[in-house]
């Protein structure tokens, strides 16, 4: 079982596969306000309403000094058909191993239609420009949680 992070914790480092296939570390973030998002499967249902919500959100989010960065488990080749296929600007992360999941604490037991299993927590964590959590909000849900994000980071 992962532990959730908090507003004040240091980003737990990460250096992942892209869907184009380059890397993109906690590193390459700093400077920049973060959002990283935690999603459980590219190309199911809720997956893709939250990618939409946050493509559709990503002028307004990189106006407001935030990059977006999308991670799941997916392979980057699957990442790639999800991210054309939307049409995403933002990069798409491949955490196969699941490590950078757990370190983030979105990785887990979790609820599923009554039934506890293990899975990925569908999740964000925003960062400030020096790489500290200012929000963690866990077990989101995949419609509306863009907006509330939005109107949580006062961008609304």
């Amino acid at each position: 079982m992962s532990e959730e992070l908090s507003p004040g914790d240091r980003a737990p480092d990460f250096d992942l596969t892209a869907a184009d296939g380059s890397r993109l570390s906690l590193g390459d973030l700093e400077g920049k306000k973060a959002i990283l998002y935690f999603y459980p499967e590219a190309m199911t249902p809720g997956c893709t309403t939250q990618a939409i919500d946050f493509q559709t959100a990503d002028d307004d989010l990189r106006t407001a000094g935030y990059a977006v960065v999308g991670v799941s488990p997916d392979k980057p080749e699957s990442l790639a058909r999800f991210a054309e296929q939307e049409g995403l600007s933002f990069p798409l992360l491949s955490d196969p191993d699941r490590s950078t999941l757990r370190a983030y604490g979105a990785y887990g037991e979790k609820q599923n239609y009554g039934k506890t299993i293990t899975g990925v927590i569908r999740s964000t964590v925003v960062l400030d420009a020096d790489g500290t959590v200012e929000h963690a909000f866990y077990n989101v849900k995949a419609t509306g949680h863009v907006a509330k994000l939005r109107r949580d980071l006062g961008l609304d």
